[in-house]
Parts: C-alpha cells; sequence; structure tokens
C-alpha cells in the first residue's frame, strides 16, 4: 500500500538515472528519484514537510485526497510509439 496524502505524478527523464516527480495538489511540490520507488519514498516524506513548511509561512494547506493516485508516464516511450 502507498501511503501519501495527495496523489503523485512520476514522469521519466531523459537522464535514465532519474525520474522526476510532483503533485498536482500541492502547488510547488517536487522532486527528483532514482527509481519510482525512490520517488514514491521520498514524495511521502517530501508532502509532509511540504505541509510543515506552508503551516509555518502562514500559508493555506490543501485538504488531503481521500483517494489520492499514482500516475507513472514514461515520455520518451510515448514519442517512441508514435
Amino acid at each position: 500500500m502507498i501511503d501519501l496524502k495527495y496523489s503523485l505524478v512520476i514522469e521519466a527523464t531523459e537522464d535514465p538515472e532519474f525520474f522526476s516527480f510532483y503533485s498536482p495538489e500541492l502547488e510547488g511540490f517536487t522532486g527528483v528519484g532514482h527509481s519510482v520507488e525512490d520517488c514514491l519514498y521520498k514524495a511521502k516524506w517530501g508532502m509532509l514537510e511540504h505541509i510543515q513548511l506552508l503551516k509555518e509561512k502562514g500559508l493555506p494547506v490543501p485538504k488531503e485526497n481521500p483517494n489520492p493516485t499514482v500516475v507513472i508516464s514514461n515520455e520518451r516511450r510515448l514519442e517512441a510509439a508514435v
């Protein structure tokens, strides 16, 4: 089970050693990892830190998503298929 509070998008990068990730529900939240699993791990803890930072700055915190999704995209493969 993936324990995330918000949805996550993980995308392949031009560098095969890295994936990027972001949450469409958490403005400004992004990161990179070496694998999908690494991105999930970093996103889980990074989201908590991001929420804490929003609170410290007095900024609004988005409501948690009761059914967050994880989308994994490999655009290089999509481009090759077209």
